[in-house]
């Protein structure tokens, strides 16, 4: 419904610039299509690769990875997440299955923060959209907040 919400508001305020001046907002739709294109062959290529990889991995050997506990389990988990990129939709059914498969809570959720929060494999991408500076910065915070995270929800669980 949120979605939904936000879509007519996107539309509504398209509208609203249109009307005061067409032919900005149509060179404004213009330069976000070609955009958005030029970003579309690398985020096919990232996301065909992650699938690839998550169906060629066997399940007992991500169950295995995912129930190693302590700091090293902890630590890798984070690593991972932090290589792949998932959305949130993906990735939190992900998470509830490695959870009934016996993966540890804050490994579980380092790995489920680093994932949607943090992108190295992305990174290129994020840069040629964004900078190099900002794709820094965003990450390295991200990073720090995605571990502060999952060591509370190992103090706290």
């Amino acid at each position: 419904m949120f979605s939904i919400v936000l879509l007519f508001l996107a539309l509504g305020g398209v509208a609203a610039s249109g009307f005061r001046d067409g032919a900005r907002t149509r060179a404004a739709l213009r330069h976000a299509a070609r955009s958005g294109l030029g970003l579309l062959p690398p985020l096919l290529a990232l996301t065909a690769g992650v699938g690839l990889t998550m169906s060629v991995v066997p399940a007992s050997v991500i169950a295995r990875l995912f129930q190693a506990h302590g700091a090293l389990g902890f630590f890798l988990l984070a690593g991972l997440g932090a290589l792949l990129t998932i959305p949130a939709p993906v990735a939190y059914p992900l998470a509830g299955s490695l959870y009934r498969m016996g993966a540890s809570l804050p490994a579980l959720a380092s790995f489920l923060t680093t994932l949607t929060m943090v992108g190295v494999l992305t990174a290129p991408l994020e840069v040629r959209a964004f900078g190099r500076r900002f794709t820094i910065i965003r990450q390295s915070f991200s990073l720090i907040l995605a571990l502060l995270v999952g060591a509370l929800m190992g103090v706290f669980l």
